[in-house]
């Protein structure tokens, strides 16, 4: 699978490889084979955490020009810290920071974005990566050279987590990766990006070119028809509101009926979401990602302010792409609507996927060689959960 590298683009698996060989990318406990992903480094919780009165934004003050997160840990936001080695528990609704335990001496050129893993997202744990000496947050400036750190607000579950446990994951990149809307039709034409998800005899079908909706990525719809084949089609997931404590190195262990309630198809195929709840639904179409591309979902209307739809958002190269008797993957999305109800139909558009270009093909592809949970998804919870 060998190409010629890009000027710019997403940086692979074999590149990641090679700035952790260099120690651009390094850590006291060596990183493990199994953090590397096609287009993505697994972070892992370093071993204290630390208890916080409320959010921040790592911002200098008048007399402090220069704020690292350290500093932080001096001041009245901390509450209390407890040990990870040990296991801790975080109550839903409170903030939490803990340290990373991979450090970054990046190279002249590079940059990087996190984004929350898709059972983390799944859990309704809100986490944002934040550095020294940067104004924002899940973002990794050129040639960053520092700590990384990882704020936490559980906001449906109290969980429990340790050390080494991984909830963010980081992507690095050169230049301008993203792909041109005209390149995204062109590559459609070839390999068809989004498919047809069961609806009426044109499952696995590509969206013919002239139906793409296209503006700096894709456009996609919320499914709330489910199986037509089914006389109570499930369309989503609602999130119990009291329920016990989840262990997140506890896989397919819970029941999911003690933590979720299912949604079932009406006859006007609408849903009414309630504020501040937590919902899991899925996509109308299925995507694929090739492997010279990577994509990361994006908020269809971030300024109407009434919802967020996804949580998680990054999809390495060949997501939806390594079956070859199925077309594509359905994207789960993860919402809460904000201060107001909000009502959706089927097939309203939802969220948009972006597409970059990566610096050159992966020698990993996700869902082929390597462990995935989620590679030929269709509504699916995390995977901590079983029926």
């Amino acid at each position: 699978m060998a190409s010629s590298p890009r000027k710019s683009g997403i940086l692979p698996f074999q590149q990641l490889r090679t700035l952790i060989r260099q120690r651009a990318i390094r850590a006291d406990v060596p990183i493990s084979p199994e953090q590397i992903q096609p287009a993505s480094l697994d972070l892992r919780l370093g071993t204290t955490c630390y208890r916080l009165l409320s959010s921040f934004l790592p911002e200098p003050s008048d007399q402090q020009e220069q704020f690292t997160i350290e500093d932080l840990y001096r001041s009245d936001l901390v509450m209390y810290e407890m040990d990870l080695r040990k296991g801790a528990i975080l109550e839903k609704g409170h903030v939490y920071l803990v340290p990373l335990m991979e450090q970054l001496k990046l190279p002249k050129g590079i940059r990087g974005r996190t984004n929350p893993k898709s059972s983390t997202g799944r859990l309704d744990i809100f986490t944002r990566v934040v550095t020294d000496l940067h104004v924002g947050f899940d973002e990794v400036r050129e040639g960053y050279q520092g700590p990384l750190f990882l704020e936490i607000v559980p906001r449906s579950f109290t969980i429990r987590i340790h050390t080494g446990l991984a909830l963010n994951q980081l992507r690095l990149m050169s230049g301008k990766p993203l792909v041109s809307d005209s390149s995204l039709r062109t590559v459609h034409r070839k390999t068809p990006l989004l498919c047809h998800n069961g609806e009426d005899g044109q499952s696995d079908k590509p969206l013919p070119v002239k139906d793409l909706r296209v503006d700096k990525g894709l456009f996609l719809r919320v499914d709330l028809r489910g199986n037509a084949d089914e006389g109570q089609a499930v369309v989503g997931y609602r999130a119990k509101k009291n329920s016990h404590i989840i262990d997140l190195s506890k896989i397919g262990h819970y029941s999911a009926a003690d933590y979720w309630e299912p949604l079932y198809r009406n006859g006007t195929e609408t849903l009414l979401l309630e504020p501040e709840e937590f919902y899991i639904l899925a996509s109308k179409e299925r995507i694929q990602v090739p492997p010279g591309y990577s994509a990361e979902m994006v908020a269809y209307e971030a300024a109407c302010g009434e919802l967020r739809t996804h949580y998680a958002g990054f999809f390495d190269p060949g997501f939806g792409y390594a079956n070859p008797t199925r077309k594509g993957t359905q994207v789960v999305l993860e919402v809460r609507p904000h201060d107001v109800p909000f009502r959706i139909q089927d097939g309203q558009t939802f969220f948009k996927v972006m597409y970059e270009h990566m610096h050159t093909i992966p020698t990993q592809l996700y869902g082929s060689s390597m462990g995935s949970s989620y590679s030929q998804q269709g509504l699916t919870l995390s995977k901590h959960f079983k029926w």
